[in-house]
């Protein structure tokens, strides 16, 4: 290895753990109100760039089964990832990382699978009220003005109604309380780590997956994660993405279920969150990867059935992004400064994906891994144009969710010593922020 290449990690660290020492250190420093939530006289310890506060804890019910996972996670997860076959790889990642998702949120007791889904802000409350679907996308762009009769709470006014019909359909389906929809939340972000492995084996790069998998199991995300709205989007595209690679190295028959499900659900991701047709980017590089353009048009296609369905049903997309834009700055982002929350996000992203992203992302380049580079590379121009639109001004630790795990694939690209302590790095990252801090999801 170069001596450049060699450096590049360290510097790429180096950079990430200053930006967040600045992120977290200019405004109590500076006195510069960024308004990362409430005001600080309600809140006085907030901790901008994230949305939460200090609250430092010692032993709580989930603190031993998360270190003691943690630890046996960093020990024998690289080995496992390597030596274990590949039906067997996915059920332990996915078993692990529920493991490690809920024993972070029960760091918090019941309370941390229930307070962020039971909030007044989120969507189960709202969703308990809904009993008509129709009506619901008839009234749905009506209700999105902050001076509206009967307003949505911030979340559901800030999406597409696809995010609060998922939590409908848990209430009709007798999942509504709190904790139980925190459950089954945490359930489907679990797959997400599956879902991006999956991706990178249909693309011809095992060898990268298997070396990146300790990392996308053992993430720091999973802080932010856990019984996030976020995660769902999340884990929707993640599995949408997957389909259109089977799609893409499939022929015949295959190739067009594949692209009708791709389609469908990165549909459905569109129609949850305004900020993911970005992930279009990601789509045209599995696209790229498998030089393979036959399943866009059905993917396509299909997704743009799932949109026109909800205009006819009342609800268009076009219609209300602009009522979104102004519902977003009539609140509280008009006063997030612009001049902070530019490059802080970036601080809170390295704080969601842990410091070894700085490491891993300094790997990228063009002599990288193709499959790596190409569906890093997208996810990192996604984020590049959500930051810039300034539509991302805070929260960025769950609104950004769906690109982290394409990023950390870049932790396959790190030599073997920088991934084996560097795992155990992303491990503590995680135990801290969960012990030291109170994260609003």
């Amino acid at each position: 290895m170069s001596s450049t290449r060699a450096r590049a990690p360290w510097v790429g660290l180096t950079v990430a753990l200053v930006l967040v020492a600045l992120a977290f250190a200019v405004p109590p420093l500076t006195g510069w109100e960024v308004w990362s939530r409430a005001p600080r006289s309600v809140v006085p310890h907030e901790v901008p760039p994230l949305h939460g506060w200090w609250d430092p804890k010692l032993l709580r019910p989930g603190t031993v089964p998360a270190v003691l996972l943690g630890l046996l996670g960093w020990w024998y997860g690289p080995r496992l990832a390597e030596r274990l076959s590949w039906g067997r790889l996915l059920a332990t990642s996915y078993a692990v990382g529920l493991a490690w998702l809920l024993s972070l949120a029960l760091v918090d007791g019941p309370d941390g699978l229930s307070r962020a889904i039971g909030s007044d802000y989120e969507y189960l409350p709202a969703a308990r009220d809904v009993t008509d679907v129709h009506a619901l996308l008839q009234a749905y762009v009506d209700r999105i003005p902050l001076d509206s009769a009967h307003a949505w709470p911030t979340h559901p006014a800030g999406h597409p109604p696809g995010a609060l019909l998922f939590f409908v359909l848990l209430v009709r389906l007798g999942l509504g309380n709190a904790v139980v929809a925190g459950v089954v939340v945490t359930v489907v972000a679990a797959s997400i780590a599956l879902a991006v492995l999956v991706t990178v084996r249909a693309l011809g790069a095992e060898d990268a997956a298997r070396r990146a998998a300790p990392f996308l199991v053992l993430t720091p995300a999973a802080v932010f994660l856990a019984v996030s709205a976020d995660a769902v989007f999340a884990a929707v595209a993640a599995w949408g993405l997957a389909c259109l690679a089977l799609a893409a190295t499939s022929r015949g028959a295959r190739l067009v279920a594949w692209s009708v499900l791709a389609g469908l659900l990165l549909g459905w991701t569109v129609m949850s969150s305004y900020g993911l047709p970005l992930l279009g980017l990601v789509a045209l590089a599995v696209l790229v990867l498998a030089r393979s353009w036959w399943p866009l048009p059905i993917a396509a296609l299909t997704a743009l059935a799932v949109v026109l369905a909800f205009a006819a049903g009342g609800f268009a997309w076009w219609e209300a992004f602009p009522v979104l834009r102004e519902r977003y700055w009539d609140g509280i982002a008009a006063d997030r400064p612009g001049a902070y929350w530019t490059w802080a996000n970036l601080a809170a992203l390295v704080v969601c994906a842990g410091p070894l992203l700085g490491a891993a992302v300094a790997m990228l380049r063009r002599g990288s891994d193709r499959v790596v580079l190409w569906l890093a590379g997208s996810a990192a121009a996604c984020i590049v144009l959500a930051d810039l639109s300034q539509m991302s001004r805070a929260e960025v630790e769950r609104i950004w969710l769906p690109f982290v795990s394409w990023l950390l694939l870049t932790t396959a690209l790190l030599p073997e010593r920088w991934r084996r302590w560097g795992l155990l790095v992303q491990v503590v990252w995680a135990l801290l922020v969960q012990q030291l801090l109170y994260t609003s999801w």
